[in-house]
């Protein structure tokens, strides 16, 4: 009995082991494998976009949500990389060797018009893009690490290797789509479209490009310029000229003068990894240099940001990462200030009046400030502006820039209007006298949102006071 609970024990080690030591291209395999495992012998299970020949390997939150980039899906089985039918028989039970095959990274036929002009124009430029799909060794698909490259027959220029998340290999931003299809004198991978060689850094291919050129003004002014020129791997989501220019001038000025807002401003734009488009088939949460999230998505061919389709070229890789040019700018909630902040939230009718009170000056500045802005469904109907109210909206200014995580039980807030409020901690909230906070903070350059679910009502007195002003109680 205690043998057969120690080999289990054994085994199951065995297996975590394994697991643990899988890439995340193997685990989807294997699981693409277990879905087309009924259809006989090493058949694989793929997702095919319904609109397209485009086919994927299938992990188990596509297998039952059917969609890739929003798209539907379809399932189609094939044989396994590496394995082939033989009439008459179930599955794919024969390893498949292909002949005549030289290359190590071979394109697909989706681009057609590509390999039409290079057949078409025999030359050295065929010649050395055809050298540039071959490394000189033998490699499997197993010895495709992530972050690897390899010296290419093409004047040693490396191809670069990338393995993510869900699956997805590429090769210089390509797609493999047909890894280890072995040959008689090397093994063919198939990838979705031309690879070119690659030779500048990230910085080269922002400096060369006219239509960066106030991204490249802007990059050489936080003095970012080194960074994008050294050793790593970067992903910069770069704004063109036109994407500065759709920004109000006032906020750009502002911007572009302050070296703090204009650093978090640009490291918004970038991440410490290369994520290459064909990589992406939904929307991930990913840390910029900034230290905030951006979401990046796709929806059916587009690229995505925050949900916008505002990716118009992708791809444009370097020696140390990836270039995709955006047509907005993207700022971060830390390059805000106050009024910027609000306009950008869920409390429009706050914003408003705190403008109508003629607090602007203070919602623009740079003044340590945090505000207590209600929801949009605290004010009932209009509400007009009155001195009372602009007494009272002074009162929703507090002093300093706070955290609501650094708030405790009993502490006392002194506002612009001159009133102390108070904060109260119960098990489910966190109160500011009778308003309690109703989102996440928004931290900006200078000061802090918070959202409460009310309007204040500021204390005007001790219990007998309140008593006292109140006829039913004389």
């Amino acid at each position: 009995m205690k043998m057969n609970v120690l080999v289990s024990v054994l085994g199951l080690s065995l297996v975590l082991v394994a697991c643990a030591t899988q890439s995340p291209y193997q685990a989807v395999l294997r699981h693409s494998r277990i879905r087309g495992s009924q259809q006989g012998p090493n058949v694989c299970a793929m997702q095919r976009l319904s609109d397209s020949n485009r086919k994927y390997f299938t992990n188990c939150k596509q297998w039952y949500h059917r969609k890739v980039c929003g798209k539907p899906t379809v399932i189609s089985y094939e044989c396994c990389p590496g394995y082939e039918r033989i009439p008459g028989t179930r599955g794919c039970p024969a390893g498949r060797t292909s002949r005549n095959h030289r290359r190590a990274f071979s394109c697909s036929n989706n681009d057609s018009e590509i390999l039409d002009a290079l057949v078409s124009n025999v030359n050295i430029e065929l010649l050395n893009a055809l050298h540039y799909h071959m490394v000189n060794r033998r490699l499997t698909s197993e010895e495709l690490k992530h972050g690897s490259s390899f010296a290419s027959m093409y004047l040693d220029f490396p191809v670069h290797i990338h393995h993510y998340s869900n699956g997805i290999v590429t090769v210089n931003c390509a797609r493999l789509i047909k890894p280890d299809q072995r040959a008689s004198n090397g093994i063919v991978h198939v990838v979705d479209r031309v690879i070119t060689a690659i030779s500048n850094n990230v910085n080269a291919i922002i400096d060369l490009d006219d239509n960066l050129e106030r991204l490249r003004a802007a990059m050489a002014a936080a003095g970012l310029t080194s960074l994008l020129e050294g050793e790593g791997s970067y992903t910069v989501f770069a704004p063109t000229n036109e994407a500065f220019q759709k920004i109000p001038q006032e906020t750009l000025n502002r911007i572009l003068g302050d070296p703090v807002a204009l650093r978090d401003l640009l490291n918004f734009h970038m991440l410490r990894h290369v994520q290459c488009s064909e990589s992406i088939v939904s929307g991930s949460a990913m840390e910029t240099l900034q230290g905030a999230t951006l979401e990046v998505g796709c929806d059916g061919d587009q690229m995505t940001l925050n949900g916008k389709a505002i990716v118009t070229k992708r791809d444009q890789l370097g020696t140390n990462g990836v270039v995709h040019y955006v047509s907005e700018l993207l700022i971060p909630d830390s390059a805000k200030v106050l009024l910027e902040l609000a306009e950008g939230s869920s409390v429009t009718v706050a914003t408003q009046l705190f403008v109508d009170a003629g607090l602007v000056s203070h919602l623009k500045g740079s003044e340590a400030l945090t505000m207590l802005a209600p929801l949009d469904e605290a004010f009932k109907g209009d509400v007009a502006m009155t001195p009372e109210l602009r007494k009272l909206l002074r009162n929703h200014l507090v002093k300093g820039q706070l955290s609501s995580q650094a708030l405790y039980h009993g502490q006392e807030l002194e506002t612009l209007g001159g009133l102390r409020l108070r904060v109260f901690v119960y098990r489910n909230n966190l109160c500011i006298e009778n308003a309690c906070i109703a989102a996440h903070d928004k931290t900006g350059r200078f000061a802090t949102l918070f959202t409460v679910d009310k309007l204040l009502t500021p204390p005007t007195g001790t219990i007998m006071d309140v008593l006292k002003d109140d006829d039913r109680f004389r």
